[in-house]
């Protein structure tokens, strides 16, 4: 096969010792043809992984960008704006990835419809909540649906390869052209713990005709460190609550027909706010009253955000890099002057 250069972007915020564990692992590839790129959002590290994280620029091994905001969706579209790949593989800043996993996302793109990859993901937590031997083989009808599809499609425990809707933001790739030829990028206004924000980007994929393939092979494990990460937040907060309601609402009007938000809606209720399987929530009710209170709030802040639109895109974190390039493109001719 042709190896084609993969351009590997790990955003990370607040990591220090699983930070390092993953860029040892990756480094490890026996791939001929990659970089690495750190987009870095930690504002101080500690003097053990700023140390480390230097030896690795100094030696040419990475590329390490420092940024003073923190946003997932900021971050990954930074990373692209710098990337050289003809592949653009997205990493969390806490897995553990096995030898072959690189050449286990590229030999795909050897088909031509595939403008997406989405690699199995061993998720520590999800796992343990398992049956250790439950496995799936094809996913129901159900996990092709965009209205219901996140509550089927099951990136951990499917076992054979397939089509699927979305891939998960820790183990992803992409073809480059996906943001070069089609303009489509990371939405900013996805916020807080950002989720939705790769479900928003792979609905969003289908009108370039590509399709998203789900290879098993290209797995890693993903440790969910409680801590740290691209936003260090709690999910018991009050802040997780509103903004996990307000992405999946947002996503919804962004992509979704009428009918379609509606199975969202109801599912998203019944699950995350009533606490019914697969979620499993408590019950009490104060809880569910406090969740209901942040479903409403979540949904009428979507709306909101969706007006602002009018004027202002929310793609605030790529307006300010154009900008700072901008500056620095002055100050180099100013000097040559």
């Amino acid at each position: 096969m042709t190896y084609s250069l993969i351009s590997v972007i790990i955003p990370t915020y607040g990591r220090e010792e699983t930070l390092c564990h993953t860029l040892e692992d990756l480094l490890k590839q026996d791939y001929p043809e990659f970089e690495v790129l750190v987009i870095d959002q930690t504002p101080t590290h500690q003097p053990e992984t700023e140390t480390y994280l230097k030896a690795l620029l100094a030696a040419g091994k990475i590329s390490w960008f420092r940024l003073d905001w923190a946003s997932l969706p900021g971050a990954r579209n930074y990373g692209v704006r710098r990337a050289n790949g003809e592949i653009i593989l997205f990493l969390d800043d806490d897995v553990q990835i096995p030898q072959g996993y690189l050449l286990a996302h590229a030999r795909n793109y050897e088909n031509s419809q595939v403008g997406a990859v989405a690699g199995r993901v061993f998720d520590r937590m999800k796992l343990a909540d398992s049956e250790e031997n439950y496995q799936i083989e094809i996913l129901p009808p159900e996990a092709m649906d965009a209205g219901i599809a996140w509550y089927y499609i099951d990136l951990v425990h499917t076992v054979k390869p397939q089509r699927v809707i979305s891939t998960r933001g820790c183990n992803m790739s992409f073809r480059r052209e996906i943001f070069t030829l089609y303009n489509i990028w990371f939405d900013e206004r996805f916020r807080g713990s950002a989720v939705r924000e790769e479900s928003d980007f792979c609905l969003r994929l289908r009108a370039t005709g590509y399709y998203i393939w789900y290879d098993p092979e290209a797995y890693l494990i993903h440790l969910g460190e409680e801590t740290g990460g691209c936003h260090d937040i709690s999910t018991r907060s009050f802040k997780y609550q509103f903004t996990f309601y307000h992405n999946h609402f947002l996503m919804a009007l962004k992509n979704l027909t009428f009918p379609q938000q509606l199975r969202l809606y109801s599912k998203l209720f019944d699950c995350h706010v009533l606490g019914n399987p697969p979620c499993n929530k408590s019950g009490s009710p104060l809880k569910i009253f406090t969740r209901g209170v942040f479903y409403f709030l979540g949904y009428f802040n979507a709306q909101t955000t969706l007006i602002q639109q009018l004027w202002d895109d929310g793609q605030k974190y790529t307006r300010l890099d154009y900008e700072v390039e901008l500056i620095q493109k002055s100050k180099s001719h100013n000097c040559q002057l």
